[in-house]
């Protein structure tokens, strides 16, 4: 594995602004999109963060992504929003969904908040984790930007990774935190294999005859595997239609693979969702009873030759801590790929 490299976060966070206000967008907005988008490395999801940035800058310069968008809400009711992104920058029109949901659980308890009209917005569970700053539970899905999954028994790409993530808040505890594709591995995982030079285990992804695939610079050759199999293609379907057919978004033959075309708007579905703890129960005792569940997970019965029982989140919250303490890690092809970036942009370098 490549060595990782460390940089001052808020230096990271000031070099990815100034990407995006050399592109166009606005101080403001760029300072926001980099905060979100740093984060995603900060927490170990290298492959929707930094990685990310010149993918974004290609199809901003494509004229793809509108710079000036009019987030908005197009449908309302008590418990619900129809979020229309305008084809903004997705982690700008994710943040605004997000604090709608997390205003309307306030009142009504839950809050279910529909996107059309967005773009890439970065790892799931940057969003299903805002809610716990108010003591709620989120939840996210999303229609991946790109068809790495066929049909269970087919070969015709008509679905994505479709990621989900929940977030739980604890009390002494870190929290529960879900966050995962329905295949094996969210494609942008396969993405930084190939920028590192690294084979794929085997697992992650198949060709159309059904080898194993592990090359990741061939992907293109074959299709990413479902979780649990057929179950996993399942819940790819469903979580396409509530992410994107719902929406009015897309969803199967019309998601827009925006890792090769830099040009076409991709109307990007998503949902975020918050519960009210309180409207449930004291959130002490819930916090409470979230804390004993998980020690007794943590403290349960292992196979022999296993360490430790982990939980999801666990790692993240892991990799965070260290990176608030070292700095943001980087790899080594990383770190050339965004100053070959800077050279273009004629903006200052990394060291």
């Amino acid at each position: 594995m490549s060595e990782l490299l460390r940089i001052a976060i808020k230096d990271l966070e000031a070099f990815v602004a100034r990407a995006y206000v050399a592109v166009g967008i606005s101080a403001a907005e760029a300072k926001n999109i980099a905060e979100l988008q740093v984060r995603a490395d900060l927490i170990g999801a290298d492959g929707h963060g930094v990685f990310r940035l010149p993918q974004y800058v290609r199809r901003i310069k494509g004229q793809a992504v509108n710079l000036k968008p009019d987030i908005r809400v197009e449908r309302e009711a008590p418990g619900m929003a129809l979020v229309n992104g305008d084809n903004g920058m997705g982690h700008l029109v994710m943040r605004f969904a997000t604090e709608k949901a997390i205003e309307k659980a306030k009142t009504v308890g839950v809050a279910w908040v529909g996107v059309q009209n967005s773009n890439h917005a970065g790892p799931a569970s940057l969003y299903a984790s805002m809610p716990m700053a108010h003591d709620m539970i989120g939840l996210y899905l999303a229609v991946g930007n790109a068809n790495h999954l066929p049909p269970w028994g087919g070969i015709d790409m008509l679905l994505s990774t479709n990621p989900i993530a929940v977030a739980v808040p604890a009390g002494q505890e870190p929290p529960i935190v879900l966050d995962m594709a329905t295949t094996v591995a969210a494609y942008g995982k396969v993405k930084t294999k190939a920028q590192r030079g690294e084979m794929m285990p085997e697992g992650w992804m198949m060709d159309r005859q059904g080898q194993p695939l592990f090359d990741p610079k061939k992907s293109n050759e074959g299709f990413l595997l479902p979780i649990g199999g057929y179950k996993g293609y399942g819940l790819s379907m469903i979580i396409g239609l509530l992410a994107g057919t719902l929406n009015g978004a897309a969803n199967g033959r019309n998601v827009v693979d925006f890792n090769v075309d830099d040009t076409t708007p991709t109307n990007t579905g998503h949902v975020i969702v918050a519960i009210n703890v309180a409207m449930f129960q004291p959130v002490a005792e819930f916090k409470q009873s979230v804390d004993a569940f998980v020690r007794d997970i943590r403290n349960s019965q292992r196979l022999p030759g296993v360490e430790a029982i982990r939980l999801p989140g666990e790692g993240s919250h892991a990799r965070l801590e260290e990176s608030l303490r070292l700095g943001a890690p980087l790899s080594a092809p990383l770190l050339k790929s965004l100053n070959d970036l800077a050279a273009e942009l004629k903006i200052p370098a990394l060291s």
